[in-house]
Parts: structure tokens; sequence; C-alpha cells
């Protein structure tokens, strides 16, 4: 069965996290994806020895693509890479912004040269030349945005766990992407894309901006606890396990009163008797509920919560979702070919079932492991 991009070159210039998991979504769905490196090879390399060894970064997100060391301010690795590109359907880089431009190779040149590219420029924060002071890795985007401000608990910033902006710049580049393919299967026309980081992280902070642009300002950290429902957070039994509920309206509500807290007349509590009025009186609420709590241990505290038809997880750590009964894996390799078992992507997983064996046995490549090869074809 033929995969949804088989046919299709992508050329990658790219590094640490954005563009390498935009590019990666594409040759897991089929495309040959060419992967451009320094000497040096993508920074992201060397992260961690996590993997067996290798980057826990560059594992996940670089399977099965073709790695093509080259220095493009040279005039014969110049003249490879334009070749390359002439013959691309697509064009994803996250050099530092204007770098490909002062090679004659920026987008904008290069769709004038083939109307039919699609070429996605991902950035930290746009190409404005104001903004060329800003560095762009992940936390610090964080920071720029605001997500800081609303992660973590009352008394302390936290840095969202995992980067962030860095993964939806790169799901949002892919999106993009598709979308252009299909308007260029309409049109026969490519497209230039650009996504920023700061774009990405800025647009998810919407309800927050709105509280703050026009309402009664940002909602404040509230740690395990949603900021603008209650009760929605996480609530410790007398065993001293944690366990997250969720409430999302007053039906849900009187139910958790009285088939879990097994009293119903808090429901009715005017301090408690509305969403409004119990995220005003969240310290009252959640004493309450834990007082409740106090005689109960998790598993029970969870049973009656299922039995009520009340949404509950556990706060899990990372060793829970190695052994979670919802965990599917995939199985990848490493450069030198060691198995890793990876928590599968969706999109991958709606392509196993073509049983397709470069679907099933994808691997990252050793640092210009292919260059030999594909100068030999573009030459």
């Amino acid at each position: 069965m033929a995969l949804p991009l088989e046919g299709l070159l992508v050329i990658a210039i790219e590094q640490a996290v954005a563009a390498p998991l935009c590019t990666s979504r594409l040759r897991a769905a089929g495309a040959r994806v060419i992967k451009i490196e320094r000497s040096e090879g993508d920074f992201a390399r060397g992260y961690d020895k996590a993997a067996h060894g290798e980057s826990s970064y560059f594992s996940w997100i670089n399977q099965g693509k073709e790695s093509v060391v080259l220095d493009f301010k040279t005039e014969a690795d110049h003249k490879l890479l334009s070749n390359m590109i002439a013959q691309a359907d697509i064009l994803v880089q996250n050099l530092s912004p204007g770098a490909l431009e002062r090679a004659g190779l920026g987008s904008k040149q290069l769709q004038q040269q083939h109307p039919e590219l699609i070429t996605c420029d991902i950035s930290g924060y746009g190409d404005d030349e104001n903004l060329a002071d800003l560095r762009a890795y992940d936390l610090l985007v964080q920071a720029e945005s605001g997500l800081l401000e609303v992660s973590g608990g009352p008394g302390e910033l936290g840095r969202i766990g995992i980067s962030i902006c860095d993964i939806g710049a790169g799901m949002t580049a892919h999106a993009l992407i598709l979308e252009a393919l299909l308007a260029r299967y309409k049109t026969g026309l490519g497209r230039c894309l650009k996504v920023s980081l700061f774009d990405v992280a800025a647009e998810w902070m919407t309800v927050p901006f709105i509280h703050e642009q026009y309402g009664n300002g940002a909602p404040a950290r509230s740690g395990l606890h949603h900021p603008s429902i209650a009760p929605y957070g996480a609530y410790t039994s007398g065993d001293g396990v944690q366990t997250l509920i969720s409430i999302q309206n007053e039906r849900e509500w009187k139910r958790l009163c009285s088939d879990v807290l097994g009293d119903a007349s808090i429901s009715t509590d005017e301090r408690f008797n509305s969403n409004v009025n119990r995220v005003a009186n969240r310290p009252a609420l959640d004493q309450c509920i834990e007082t409740c709590l106090a005689n109960i241990d998790a598993d029970g505290f969870r049973g009656k919560l299922a039995a009520a038809r009340i949404a509950y997880g556990a706060v899990n750590s990372t060793t829970d979702l190695i052994t979670h009964r919802a965990l599917t894996t995939s199985e990848l390799h490493t450069g030198d070919n060691q198995a890793l078992a990876l928590p599968i992507s969706p999109q991958l997983a709606n392509l196993l079932h073509s049983q397709r064996e470069d679907v099933k046995a994808l691997r990252t490549p050793l640092l210009g492991e292919h260059s030999e090869k594909v100068t030999a074809e573009f030459s």
C-alpha cells in the first residue's frame, strides 16, 4: 500500500527540535527526507546519551532520514544543495533568520526559480529585523510569551516539562505544509510558509490574554488546579496519594458531593453552588473536599468516582507512563541499530496498518551516512 507522501522529496536544513519534528512526520508518511548537517552535525545529537548512547531528542525525531554533510558557503556544496532543491517538493529550514537569504537560497528567491516548491521557514520570532537580537530556544520562548507566568505553582514559576514551543512549532509547520500540498494539487503552485515559536506560543496563550486584556487580569498560577474551573485539580486521599478530578457541570458537582464525598449539602452551600462561586472560594472548597477524603484511600476514592461517572486521573510519574495500560509503543532504532520501544505517534499508528517494512523499521542516520550517495545522485 502506498504511503500518503510517497514520491515527495523534502530537503531539511534543520537542527534541534522544531524543524526535525516537522520533517519526521513527513518522513513517516512516506516522503524522502534528506537532512543537511554541518560537519559537527545537528547539535541535538549531543544533547544527551539516554537512548543507548544516542541523544533522546535526536533518536525521537530523525528516524528514517538521510544525513548529508555539506557547507553551502563553499561553491561546490552550494551547487549541490541548489541541485537538490531544484528537484525537491518541500524545503524546511530553521537556521538563523537571513542565513539562507545571504546564500541566495531564501524562500522568495527559490520560489521565483521553482514556483511549485513549498518552503517553510521556522524561526523563534519571525524575520523582523527589529527582533533579530532575541534568541529562540524553547525555554526562552516560554518565558517571553508568558507561558511561564501561567505555569507552576502559586509560589513559583515552572517550566513546562517538555520542549512545548519547539513541538508546537513543528506540528504547526507540518499542518501548514500539508495544506500547501493540497493547494498545490489544485493550482500547481507552491507556497512560502513561515512559522515562529513565539507566534505559536502566543496563540496558545489566548485565554489568559483575553482575561488580562478584557477581563480582571490573567488567572494566577494554580499548580495542579484549573484556574477557571473548580473542582478541577488534584486532591489527596487519606493514604497521601493524589488523584486529579474534573467537574465540568453542575450535575457532576452534585453527584460528587452526594455519591463520592457523602454530603449532598455541600453542593447547595452558597459558597459552592456555582462554578464562579467555587473558584472564588477555592481554598474553602479544597479544604472541604480533603476533609471528606481523610478517611478513604486512593483506591476507594477512585472507585467511588468511577461509580459516580466523575472524570478522574492518577497523578503519574514517567515510570507509571512506561507501564500504563493505554500506552502503545513502536520499535524504532538508533544509528547503530539498537532497538528503542518509544511512545507511538498517532500519525505512525494510523500508518502501521499498511504493514510496510520501511515504516516499521526506521532508524536514525549516522552523521554524513548518505553524503556520498546523495552527492553522486544530485551532482
